[in-house]
């Protein structure tokens, strides 16, 4: 048999910022707890969490009894200090935006800069900590940010990416596969990524990105529905 990748599936457990009135996402740490674990028993590797502040350590720790799930801290929009509790809680990942916040969504805007002494310490934090970056892509410049920490020896391969499109306002990017195939044309070498894509055309670039070795992410932060009119149940 030949050798294959498995793809790896990232499961979003968050609201959704531009689908509000779609409430089929958990509301309470109990829901989480039990939308993760049922995430894991469908086949997913990650669970990109949103930790509520405060309540970090319980959440990582009562995941990590139920199940094997990878733990990714999401909410790379707060600062270093807001995360506190983040690192301490010691995912197995964090989300860190390789350049700014700009975005649209129904009812909030979101607009923060993320310079790179704010990445380099990003860099020291999680080393200290033994969590992994998870890097999120939003253009190519993202990748000029990255190299930089590369070349600066800040960072350890492998590049764990996230390439995020159709996520409304300025730094939107198309759902389309010349875009897709842009993006990944220019990554880092050792780099692994998946894809974020908000909105129905999730499906046609997923599809895509797992037959060129991509792996995805879905859920109902990015897209909570199966199908257009029809919400998921829930993330599993």
């Amino acid at each position: 048999m030949e050798n294959y990748n498995k793809m790896v599936l990232t499961a979003t457990t968050a609201n959704s910022w531009i689908y509000p009135e779609c409430k089929n996402w958990a509301e309470t740490l109990d829901d989480l707890i039990e939308d993760v674990v049922k995430c894991y028993e469908a086949g997913a590797t990650i669970a990109h969490v949103h930790l509520q502040r405060g309540k970090e350590i319980e959440t990582v720790k009562r995941i990590r009894e139920r199940c094997d799930i990878l733990i990714q801290a999401g909410m790379s929009s707060d600062s270093i200090p807001e995360r506190h509790g983040d690192f301490e809680a010691r995912p197995d990942m964090m989300s860190i935006i390789l350049n700014h916040h700009d975005e649209h969504f129904t009812q909030l805007s979101v607009n923060k800069l993320h310079p790179l002494d704010e990445l380099k310490e990003y860099c020291e934090i999680c080393k200290k900590n033994g969590i992994k970056p998870e890097w999120e892509v939003w253009h190519t410049g993202s990748y000029w940010n990255l190299n930089y920490l590369i070349d600066k020896h800040l960072v350890e391969p492998p590049n764990i990416l996230t390439l995020f499109f159709n996520w409304p306002g300025g730094t939107w990017s198309p759902p389309t596969a010349d875009e897709y195939l842009h993006r990944i044309k220019y990554m880092p070498e050792n780099s692994v990524h998946t894809v974020s894509i908000m909105g129905a055309q999730q499906t046609k670039i997923a599809s895509l990105a797992i037959s060129l070795g991509g792996n995805v992410r879905v859920g109902t932060e990015d897209y909570p529905y199966i199908k257009k009119g029809i919400p998921a149940k829930n993330n599993a």
